[in-house]
């Protein structure tokens, strides 16, 4: 299916691995160009010289902390140009509102709370202006409907998230620019397991009973990172060109 996509420049936070790397390989399929943006310069070059490689496709990365005013300025630079913004950064770690303390939650939030809130608000501006057209896709997460004592911090999170998506979504197509995200369950990515293994200790104490976790309905079971690439880059393509103000469930 052609998603009319070719042309269009898309704009990844949390880019070098996991779902914002298989996002990223989708929109190069489908003839994107890239940017790509993480906290950490090695791995970002890497994952964009091999998008390059297979599928010719033009990529620039920027290395910066989006919890930081100064990463998310340099980021608001390059947004003039970019068609599809999709919010991905986040490392929300397990735990029990006593087991994380005020700093544990700040910085957790400040990276995929207020970081998302932030590049929405001024993605918006910049397409909503003499552009009228653009696509915020918000990555969000499962957690936000399934509430969880041992992920406490993640689940309200993206509860968050999920109703912020849908407020600014509900009226933004007046503006010319569609707002969407969507809710993945557990994926195969190096920061779930990690999670799964926090959740494992505190609840069993033993961090090798993962599977546990998952038979006992506590997380979902995991899905791959191309299977929420795939439902990402439709909805933020012209086929779904209707929809707006929708966080889709995905497991």
């Amino acid at each position: 299916m052609d998603l009319n996509l070719t042309g269009k420049t898309v704009l990844i936070t949390g880019g070098s691995k996991g779902i914002g790397a298989a996002c990223a390989r989708s929109y190069a399929a489908e003839g994107c160009g890239l940017i790509l943006v993480a906290r950490h310069a090695e791995a970002l070059e890497a994952t964009a010289e091999a998008i390059r490689v297979q599928y010719s496709a033009p990529v620039r990365t920027l290395a910066v902390d989006l919890r930081q005013a100064e990463g998310i300025a340099r980021v608001t630079d390059t947004l003039g140009g970019v068609d599809i913004l999709v919010n991905n950064a986040g490392d929300i770690p397990a735990g029990s509102v006593v087991k994380l303390d005020d700093a544990a939650w700040r910085q957790a939030w400040e990276l995929k709370v207020f970081g998302y809130i932030n590049l929405c608000r001024q993605a918006f501006i910049a397409m909503s202006g003499e552009r009228r057209g653009g696509v915020i896709m918000n990555v969000i997460g499962l957690a936000a409907e399934r509430a969880s004592f041992d992920y406490i911090c993640g689940s309200s999170a993206n509860a968050a998230l999920a109703l912020f998506t849908k407020g600014l979504g509900s009226d933004s197509a007046k503006h010319g620019v569609r707002v969407l995200g969507v809710h993945p369950p557990s994926t195969r990515t190096d920061r779930i397991e990690k999670v799964l293994k926090a959740a494992a200790a505190q609840r069993y104490g033993d961090e090798t009973q993962t599977d546990r976790l998952i038979q006992e309905g506590i997380f979902t079971r995991p899905i791959d990172p191309e299977q929420v690439a795939d439902a990402v880059v439709y909805l933020s393509s012209p086929r779904a060109s209707q929809i707006s103000g929708v966080v889709m469930n995905l497991g």
